[in-house]
């Protein structure tokens, strides 16, 4: 299971390379003002994952729940605040949502069984 987290960062580092190495300003202005958004300020970063979190559930962007997961876990969210903030997803989403549920759960126990 933890492969799966493997798999997931090093397909994205190799195709944020690829396409970062085109040098093209809108994408390159994109991707640095994501990175700035999610960076401590009037919020404190684990509010904004979780923020990140429940607004990619909603989109059900499958690789924007993983990432912002493993974020949630690097900064130390619980397992039960960040399944609480799914929950609310859910409760937004609609239960379309589910099957990305099913996905986030499955991707927080390949964090877990990374430690």
């Amino acid at each position: 299971m933890a492969n799966q987290v493997e798999e997931f960062n090093a397909y994205r580092a190799e195709m944020n390379e690829k396409i970062l190495a085109d040098n093209n300003k809108i994408i390159k202005r994109i991707f640095n003002l994501d990175t700035n958004a999610y960076m401590e300020g009037a919020l404190d970063v684990k509010t904004k994952e979780l923020l990140g979190l429940v607004a990619s559930a909603v989109l059900r962007c499958d690789d924007c729940i993983k990432y912002h997961l493993e974020t949630a876990y690097k900064v130390g969210l619980s397992k039960e605040q960040v399944m609480e903030a799914l929950g609310i997803a859910t409760l937004v989403g609609g239960t379309i949502v589910i099957p990305h549920l099913r996905r986030a759960y499955e991707f927080w126990e390949a964090l877990e069984a990374q430690s």
